[in-house]
């Protein structure tokens, strides 16, 4: 919590102990000629112009990522100071701080401002070497070629800062596609069924004005499917919502599929439902992908085999789950699963991913089959 609240703060906040903490530690007379030197010149016991001094290298690191640019400048001229007064204080290490921040924090102009402070870099060694330094040009270039490497180093973190922001927007970007992919199968296999289901109800409807007790059997059966659609629909826009509670809407309950036969017997279709074994505990992904299959098959059943006996087989082994529905009749070639449809080529994909085989096609002697073995045990 605390963590959280001090990233909250402004950026100036955060980086003011460092600035602080240089000012502080050049204060200190046990580190008096400790500091950095470039240019050997006598050293300087401090005076009244060293207070000003310091708080122009170190001050200025507060605002290190807001103004890098300005940052580097304030410093570089206490820098500069610095080493023509001969004071030497440890503060004059916060240039290779400011170096740093430009490399990884400056947007904009980052060339202009990298010549800029060569060029004051090469004034600041020809000012040197007319005080009398000693340094020479060796010591001058090599001195460069450090402060060169700070900036470097924080011109690797701009990179590899950006490369890494690159990546999670690939992510997220991929996450979204997966989702919405995902969430349009759930749609095609809800919309589909309950749809299909209303259709054959209606149509059977028609033919039933002669009997009034079949007729509101029939109604109530159509209204029914409509509300378990809608409810259906409620629960895949709440995916959507990105306040909705922390159950999962696609997962769907353990008697839901006694209640997906009931329906579909509801319409017409003459369904024979087996099921063996006991669901594991908590089998998410591969729950909802065996009702996927169950709903879908059945759905194609409804639609090209009306009136067909069908069979749904599901079978709960050890550490896995097959599904197979079976439909008698004609009508394969409508089932084909190289059709236009979505549906079962959706079925083929879910289940593929969660590690489980996928089939569908005519049987032997007529009819239909679909087949899904599906590893249990996989989280949703």
């Amino acid at each position: 919590m605390k963590e959280i609240r001090w990233r909250q703060l402004p950026t100036v906040v955060r980086d003011l102990p460092l600035a602080l903490g240089f000012a502080v530690a050049a204060a200190i007379p046990a580190l008096e000629r400790h500091g950095t030197q470039v240019g050997d010149l006598p050293t300087r016991p401090h005076d009244a112009l060293t207070a000003g001094v310091i708080a122009l290298e170190c001050l200025p690191l507060a605002v290190r990522r807001r103004r890098p640019a300005l940052c580097l400048a304030l410093v570089s001229l206490g820098f500069a100071a610095d080493q023509l007064r001969g004071y030497h204080t440890v503060a004059g290490t916060a240039l290779a701080i400011a170096l740093v921040s430009a490399g990884a924090h400056l947007e904009r102009r980052r060339w202009v401002v990298a010549g800029a402070a060569s060029v004051a870099y090469v004034s600041l060694a020809v000012a040197l070497d007319r005080l009398g330094s000693a340094e020479g040009v060796v010591g001058f270039v090599t001195f460069y070629l450090l402060l060169a490497s700070a900036w470097g180093i924080g011109a690797w973190l701009r990179q590899s800062r950006a490369a890494e922001a690159a990546r999670r927007r690939q992510v997220e970007e991929a996450t979204r596609t997966a989702e919405r992919a995902r969430i349009a199968r759930e749609l095609h296999d809800v919309v589909t069924h309950h749809v299909t289901a209303m259709v054959v109800q209606a149509e059977a409807a028609r033919y039933l004005t002669g009997a009034p007790e079949k007729l509101e059997q029939a109604l109530t059966a159509i209204t029914g499917t409509g509300r378990r659609a809608v409810g259906d629909l409620r629960q895949l826009l709440d995916l959507l919502n990105p306040d909705h509670g922390a159950g999962d809407p696609r997962t769907p309950p353990a008697g839901d599929l006694d209640a997906l036969v009931d329906q579909t017997r509801q319409a017409g279709q003459p369904v024979e439902f087996v099921r063996r074994g006991t669901p594991v505990a908590a089998t998410g992904s591969a729950e909802v992908a065996a009702y996927r299959v169950v709903q879908e098959a059945l759905t194609n059943a409804l639609k090209y085999a009306h009136g067909s006996a069908t069979t749904v087989h599901v079978h709960h082994g050890e550490g896995e789950t097959i599904v197979e529905v079976s439909t008698d009749g004609s009508g394969s070639g409508s089932f084909s699963p190289g059709g236009g449809g979505r549906g079962l080529a959706g079925l083929r994909e879910r289940v593929t991913v969660l590690g489980g085989d996928f089939s569908a096609g005519a049987r032997d002697g007529g009819g239909f089959l679909v087949r899904a073995r599906i590893p249990a045990g996989n989280p949703s």
